[in-house]
């Protein structure tokens, strides 16, 4: 382990706050069974919606605190991150949001798990979660985290040349990983490998700028439908409030009371109505924008896999050339 602690240290030098943190775009939510969408107030089109514009959201937040390297929302979770954020939408009406959010580093170690929730300051739903991140982070020595990188680096460059870079590092019976020792600095296939990760990094950053044009072209109309869902939930009060006015001051089966029921029953029907016009709107205001981010996208995600493909071969095959010639 001396050795490996002195190969940490030729590491670049790594302040705490240098971990590089990736966001799987989170998922949604939707509960399969179709008939529970109403009365759990879920909206598919636009939990989808959310579950790519949320994302950047906690992006920014991690980025103005200035505690972090590079930020970056994936369409995928990558196990090999240094930091990988996941989300699930557990609740969300425009008024009240939930989302379970867990981050998990390249070891396998769980920083934060947990449940976080606004009603009605959507910008500031990630304040706790990012105390908590910092929290864990607090814990951990610079060595650790110097730890972390390089273990990433390995099993990113394991999961490329397998036969070269399988045995710096070990799965352990808890299902986490441990870092066994780094190749040196000279390795010329370390060079290499590093070299398909910084192109990989670059088409990363450009699918991030996707999600950072959703970002801004959604804010708007996304505060808009936020608006509206807040005053619809005002109407629901006041709604029930009549409902009670309407039963206590009608007799039963009177005609006040019954015009009472249908006052009622009108208003639920037009918000109803409403709240219709105000979904379908949304989701023709952003379907163009989604359908072509999630084209874009899959378009950089068939060529990095393509290229991972050919890079893995090459790579696979220098390493044997260069065996041979040792």
């Amino acid at each position: 382990m001396r050795q490996l602690a002195a190969l940490l240290c030729l590491l670049p030098a790594l302040a705490s706050a240098q971990l590089n943190v990736s966001i799987a775009i989170f998922d949604p939510g939707i509960p399969e069974d179709y008939s529970l969408h109403q009365d759990l107030e879920v909206f598919p089109k636009i939990r989808k919606i959310e579950s790519l514009f949320l994302p950047f959201v906690l992006r920014q937040a991690l980025v103005d605190s200035g505690e972090w390297g590079a930020v970056r929302v994936v369409p995928e979770a990558d196990s090999a991150a240094e930091l990988l954020i996941t989300g699930t939408i557990g609740h969300s009406d425009g008024e009240a949001l939930a989302i379970s959010l867990r981050a998990v580093d390249a070891r396998g170690h769980e920083w934060v798990q947990g449940t976080y929730t606004t009603d009605g300051h959507y910008d500031r739903i990630f304040d706790g979660f990012l105390a908590d991140l910092l929290a864990s982070r607090g814990q951990l020595d610079d060595r650790t985290l110097r730890g972390i990188v390089g273990l990433s680096l390995m099993r990113y460059a394991a999961a490329l040349v397998p036969d070269a870079y399988g045995e710096y590092f070990e799965s352990l019976p808890d299902g986490t990983y441990r870092l066994l020792r780094l190749p040196a600095e000279t390795d010329p296939m370390m060079a290499r490998v590093e070299r398909v990760r910084s192109v990989e990094y670059v088409m990363t950053d450009a699918i991030d700028q996707k999600f950072r044009e959703l970002h801004d072209e959604a804010d708007a109309v996304y505060e808009i439908w936020r608006e509206y869902r807040r005053w619809y939930t005002n109407f629901r009060s006041q709604e029930a409030r009549r409902n009670e006015l309407a039963t206590s001051s009608g007799e039963s089966g009177s005609y006040e009371a019954m015009r009472k029921a249908y006052d009622n029953y009108r208003m639920d029907r037009l918000a109803a109505q409403e709240q219709d016009k105000w979904i379908v709107g949304f989701n023709n205001e952003m379907a163009p924008i989604i359908d072509k981010m999630e084209q874009r996208i899959a378009e950089m995600n068939a060529f990095v896999e393509e290229g991972y493909a050919d890079w893995t071969r090459i790579l696979g095959e220098l390493f044997e050339i260069e065996g041979s010639l040792e």
